[in-house]
């Protein structure tokens, strides 16, 4: 097993929604770098919105995969590779794909309470190691589902755990802030656009009103469209925007005063680590709206922002995950698209001012910002590793 272009591979890769998959493997990563006895050959597939995040591993090469059935170039890349295992996050098409070419292959679930009947199909339950990530609450309706799972290993939370300096206790009220995004682009979403049209520069508005001075947003923006939503609003004075490689990002989160972000699970769990006072905004989709849930019912204190109730109902978006969570997904994406369409300015409006009063209450407020992290562990990018190197063994 050495790193040279004749020794096996190992094959990674994350689904494309978001960052979090990609967030959660550069952690493995970094934890297989530690345990590993010699160093590994990686080469990665797919992945291609959260490659950025993973700038800084030993990937050797990316390989872009049709879209459709990519099964054949998914076999031309395990035998050309020589690709002794795999580690999957979320993409479980692609992990089937990988154990149909005879690959032994870890699989990360990070959203185990998100699925039902509906998404039996999707799941690759027979994967040689099944690590599902702890959760505050599993619904009843994913009982059934994970029962199946042939090999199921519950992991604590899947982050990095790299030293960062004790962090000062934030500035009441808050000067410095880091607002996240997250990865904003998913292949159901018409237009990936409508998200930081809506709530930018609503969180750029309140962050001005509680008296932010400086401010970092971090996201996949483009120039254009940043530059065009900064001039929209009243900005703080000292504003930047710009996409943070993961090691950066926690860098920059242990540095500020408070965390606005859209809330994936990950950044949810890795400011808890850092104990960062933490502004959850309106949902990006389904999972995030148990994500804001658990993060409120594990802090006791009401620090999440929602969507007006003409843009949807989180409730009835909820109900619909029985039938699949596609089926979420199109009333969350119709909802804020016909929100951008048609109620602009009023929908930011109202998300400004549900913004501007979680800040306050994050300021005023006594919280023990790690309670969420501390309830499920952060040891899961190590045990997910020695998952893969015993499959290696």
């Amino acid at each position: 097993m050495h790193n040279d272009t004749n020794a096996g591979a190992v094959a990674v890769a994350g689904v494309e929604f978001g960052w979090g998959s990609s967030g959660k493997l550069g952690a493995v990563l970094s934890a297989l770098r530690e345990r590993a006895a010699e160093p590994l050959r990686y080469v990665g597939l797919a992945s291609g919105l959260g490659r950025p995040l993973l700038a800084g591993q030993p990937v050797e090469r990316w390989y872009d995969l049709p879209e459709g059935d990519s099964a054949s170039a998914v076999a031309r890349i395990v035998r050309d590779e020589r690709v002794r295992a795999a580690l999957v996050v979320l993409d479980g098409r692609l992990a089937k794909a990988l154990m149909a070419c005879g690959v032994p292959t870890v699989f990360v679930d990070s959203l185990p309470f998100l699925w039902s009947d509906g998404d039996r199909d999707e799941l690759p339950l027979d994967a040689d190691v099944y690590c599902a990530q702890k959760c505050v609450e599993l619904p009843p309706e994913c009982a059934g589902v994970l029962a199946e799972v042939r090999s199921l290993r519950w992991v604590d939370a899947v982050i990095s755990t790299r030293g960062i300096a004790e962090r000062a206790p934030s500035a009441r009220p808050f000067r410095r802030a880091l607002v996240n995004l997250g990865g904003l682009r998913a292949p159901q979403l018409p237009d990936w656009t409508v998200y930081p049209r809506l709530v930018l520069p609503a969180v750029l508005a309140a962050l001005t009103a509680h008296g932010v001075d400086d401010v970092h947003v971090a996201g996949n923006l483009p120039t254009r469209l940043a530059g065009s939503l900064l001039d929209s609003c009243a900005a703080p004075a000292r504003t930047t925007i710009g996409p943070l490689a993961h090691d950066d990002f926690l860098d920059q989160l242990a540095d500020r005063d408070v965390l606005l972000t859209s809330p994936g699970l990950t950044t949810l769990l890795e400011a808890g680590r850092l104990r960062v006072p933490t502004v959850c905004l309106p949902p990006q989709n389904l999972s995030q709206i148990f994500n804001g849930r658990f993060h409120t019912r594990a802090l006791g204190a009401d620090v999440r922002t929602v969507w007006p109730k003409t843009v949807f109902a989180e409730d009835e978006a909820l109900a619909l995950r029985t039938q699949g969570e596609g089926s979420a997904l199109d009333l969350i994406y119709g909802g804020t698209a016909g929100a951008a369409d048609r109620h602009e300015r009023e929908t930011s409006a109202a998300v400004r001012e549900s913004v501007l009063a979680a800040l306050r209450r994050c300021a005023d407020e006594a919280v023990d910002w790690g309670a969420l992290t501390r309830q499920v562990g952060t040891d899961g990018a190590a045990q997910v590793a020695d998952a893969l190197l015993a499959l290696l063994r």
